[in-house]
């Protein structure tokens, strides 16, 4: 009988971290892999990308619905809780042996809580993060106290686990997925880029991800308008949006990018790229601008500069690449100034990544083998108690 692996996917940017994983866990005969689908892959509005998933060749085994139209934080809290009713259902009949989760999503939340109840092990990527302007950064501690195994991106991160209370031997610091897709992917040729994309690439353009910052009260409005007001006056450049996820306040920003790209001939809005798309576009840009992970984890192995914005990412580890600004006309101004620079270019293209070697499915998969097929697992987990500074 084979041990069943479930994997939770709900969004663009995760789908496409947790595909090597997926992979490389389909090779071993012992498992039985299960992709579960959520969030707003399901969702029109942010580009139905379950898709990309049927197109990968991946047979989805369930998909379910769990967005409200609304992007409220009342709304988040109740897609919560359709969340946990719906996976209750699902992990009752599936019973898997594992549950694999990343990052820091309010949907994952839900869904590992519902499997600790159902006494499923988690196995959780990159915990021990930190995104100080972000709900992310609670929710993301929170997922690592319900989970049993921790793939961490960094040797940093590891360390903070282990501070959460999280035992040493179930704590892997195996480097960011998204270095092994830089390294391992088929990039698309710059022609071939702008076929796909129905645009020409001649002039130097920026790739551009925005996301709400979720500890912020009503600041999404302001913080976006002042992005692409800056965007306007940039006429030599192109601005390539990907739209904002399913947070509070996301529609808002999305209205806005919409509503500028109809209106300024170098502002061009996508709802998705996919991974590929959205890597080839980052490898021949001349900056990433925004608040997204991507352009403190991936860019910098393209040695492309990456415009960092307002607190969102505040507290992640970051490359010499990366400019830091405040979500202002005169701040973003200054620092899209500053990556167009030839000093600053050379520096990005010299920069080191800290977040591994790209190997890391291989060492995620190999921790895994170990556990199930040996099984070591044992959900009565004690608290390991690190000394306190005084």
């Amino acid at each position: 009988m084979k041990i069943t692996i479930s994997i939770l996917t709900a969004n663009r940017s995760e789908y496409g971290l947790l595909k090597p994983i997926i992979i490389k866990l389909n090779t071993v005969n012992e498992f039985d892999v299960r992709i579960v689908v959520t969030g707003a892959h399901l969702s029109p509005e942010f580009g139905l990308t379950y898709q990309e998933i049927e197109k990968d060749g991946f047979i989805i085994d369930e998909k379910i619905e769990i967005l409200l139209s609304s992007d409220t934080s009342s709304s988040i809290s109740k897609s919560m809780g359709l969340a946990m009713i719906s996976f209750a259902d699902y992990f009752y009949k599936l019973d898997p042996d594992l549950l694999i989760v990343l990052g820091d999503r309010y949907e994952t939340l839900a869904v590992a809580s519902t499997a600790m109840i159902q006494r499923i092990p988690i196995a959780h990527l990159y915990g021990g993060e930190t995104t100080e302007g972000a709900i992310d950064e609670s929710i993301r501690h929170a997922i690592t106290k319900l989970s049993y195994l921790h793939f961490t991106s960094s040797e940093e991160h590891r360390k903070r686990v282990i501070q959460l209370g999280e035992h040493p031997k179930r704590v892997f610091n195996v480097g960011a997925i998204g270095i092994e897709n830089i390294l391992n992917e088929k990039m698309l040729l710059k022609e071939q880029l702008g076929e796909e994309l129905q645009i020409a690439l001649s002039n130097p353009y920026a790739v551009v991800t925005f996301h709400p910052v979720t500890l912020e009260n009503n600041s999404s409005e302001k913080q976006i308008k002042s992005l692409l007001e800056v965007c306007k006056e940039y006429k030599d450049y192109n601005f390539i949006f990907t739209k904002a996820n399913a947070d509070a306040e996301g529609s808002i920003i999305n209205l806005y990018i919409d509503k500028y790209s109809k209106e300024n001939s170098n502002i061009i809005a996508f709802t998705s790229l996919g991974m590929v798309k959205y890597l080839s576009a980052i490898k021949y840009s001349s900056m990433v601008i925004g608040n997204s992970s991507s352009g403190l984890v991936e860019a910098p192995s393209f040695g492309v500069p990456t415009i960092n914005i307002g607190d969102r990412q505040k507290g992640r580890l970051q490359a010499s690449s990366v400019i830091n600004c405040e979500p202002t006309l005169r701040s973003i101004r200054q620092a899209i100034e500053l990556a167009i620079s030839n000093d600053f270019i050379d520096k990005a293209k010299n920069t080191v990544n800290p977040y591994g070697d790209g190997d890391t499915s291989n060492k995620v998969v190999g921790v895994i083998k170990r556990y199930i097929l040996d099984e070591k697992i044992d959900l009565k987990k004690k608290f390991y108690d690190c000394e306190v500074m005084k």
